[in-house]
């Protein structure tokens, strides 16, 4: 099987770069794909349009939470009894995982388009942007089960090797998004609904991708009912492992909501601002993240087989990695903030806003790398309690009480100030834990010879 070449026997390097470079460049086409709304939307220099983007995205972080638990912690699973050699549970996971995803994708759909302008209100929506938010959100709910799908899907495919076929999903779904939004938004006169139309139609065609694969190309994943029906109680395990992404995640879009609330009192483009400002720093943490990510399989197949060596050489390897590319998109981001910000935004008073917020949510995010690989090792070791801690510590726990008390010390910069004291603060909490985790680990497991 393509697992057991790379996972097992492929130099470090090797394997790392075979999981790191797809996953990477997934999360670069995802950030494009990300930025991709934002830009048509600016360029329809109306900074209402941009602020229901922004008012509106906390709810998909929130529903991405649903799918990074069952994608994570369902390739967890999957390349831990890959790795014990148990290809049957790999298949009785991988359908519940599927099923859930979908299932989760329909409700979702229903929910928020019979409560959409309750939801909205709560988000923190004001009426100048309650029309074009309540638009976005409707098109984008209806598009619910092929997003939360495809998500999840994409990281069961790294469990089966399948890295390249995950890699062209996501390219194919991201392409479509981008061919279709300059269509949508501006020569058909759409706006933002076709923004929201573009997202959707993506999402379904990476879903057909990664469906083709599963139902055609594998033999360790499944979409048959019978094998999820197997054991569904496996969907715990599943739950468990993935949570701390999950958490962060859904955490994540708490925050983002709470965030929005404070913002939606200095107006429009504030909330337009720390939109643009927010898209533009998401290089540094996504990057990090997909190297992290990229990294789980193998990770989670080496504590399965028992191979501590390896895993040894792949933890020392990767945080430098993780760290360094962070340092020098930090870096990046910094030095190019005035042509980054522009591709967002044309007003200049929202612009000049977003610059002063861009340098503070960029303080701790070189460290951020050191955390998200906390969090997988911690995964993968099978310390999902801590895991979970963990994250939510940093999205939740911390955050949200920083966002409070650095806004009521520095006004509006404080909320972007605060993200920086939490990510610096959990990135330390990150390397104890995952240092005490390691000597429990060194006991435990006996050691083989690293091929």
């Amino acid at each position: 099987m393509q697992s057991e070449r790379l996972f097992k026997e492929a130099p470090v390097w090797q394997a790392i770069g075979a999981l790191v470079s797809p996953s990477v460049l997934s999360v670069l086409v995802m950030i494009i794909y990300n930025m991709t709304d934002l830009f048509f939307i600016g360029l329809l220099q109306d900074t209402a349009l941009t602020a229901a983007v922004a008012v509106v995205g906390p709810v998909f972080t929130l529903a991405s939470a649903g799918a990074t638990v069952l994608g994570m912690g369902g390739c967890a699973v999957v390349a831990g009894s890959l790795g014990a050699g148990d290809r049957q549970d790999a298949r009785c996971v991988s359908s519940l995982c599927g099923w859930c995803a979908l299932l989760t994708g329909v409700l979702l759909a229903v929910v928020l388009n019979l409560f959409c302008e309750p939801i909205l209100y709560l988000l923190g929506t004001n009426a100048e942007i309650l029309p074009y938010a309540t638009h976005y959100l409707r098109i984008l709910a209806l598009g619910a089960p092929a997003m939360i799908f495809s998500v999840s899907a994409a990281t069961l495919l790294r469990a089966d090797g399948a890295i390249r076929r995950g890699l062209v999903g996501n390219l194919a779904g991201s392409l479509t998004n981008i061919l279709l939004d300059p269509l949508f938004i501006l020569a058909f006169g759409w706006d933002i609904a076709g923004a929201a139309a573009a997202t959707m139609l993506g999402n379904l065609v990476a879903s057909g991708l990664y469906l083709h694969h599963i139902l055609r190309r594998s033999d360790a994943l499944s979409l048959r009912p019978a094998d999820a029906l197997r054991c569904p109680t496996r969907l715990g395990r599943v739950l468990t492992l993935g949570l701390p992404n999950g958490v962060s995640s859904l955490l994540s879009g708490l925050a983002g909501s709470f965030s929005n609330r404070l913002l939606a009192a200095y107006g429009t483009n504030a909330l337009a601002a720390m939109a643009a400002a927010d898209k533009s720093a998401m290089v540094v943490t996504l990057v990090q993240m997909g190297i992290c990510m990229g990294l789980q399989p193998l990770l989670s197949y080496n504590v399965g087989g028992r191979n501590l060596p390896r895993l040894r050489a792949v933890l020392s390897r990767s945080l430098g990695l993780t760290v360094g590319f962070g340092t020098l998109f930090a870096l990046f981001c910094l030095l190019a903030q005035r042509p980054l910000i522009g591709l967002f935004l044309s007003d200049p008073e929202a612009a000049s806003l977003a610059r002063q917020l861009l340098p503070w949510l960029l303080a701790g995010s070189p460290l951020l790398g050191l955390y998200y690989l906390g969090i997988n090792f911690l995964q993968a070791a099978g310390y999902a309690g801590s895991a979970t801690l963990l994250s939510a510590l940093r999205q939740g726990v911390l955050l949200v009480p920083a966002l409070y008390g650095f806004h009521h010390l520095l006004g509006l910069p404080g909320l972007a100030a605060a993200r920086a004291a939490t990510d610096l603060f959990s990135a330390a909490i990150a390397l104890l834990l995952f240092i005490m985790v390691w000597h429990k680990l060194t006991g435990s497991l006996r050691p083989r010879t690293c091929p």
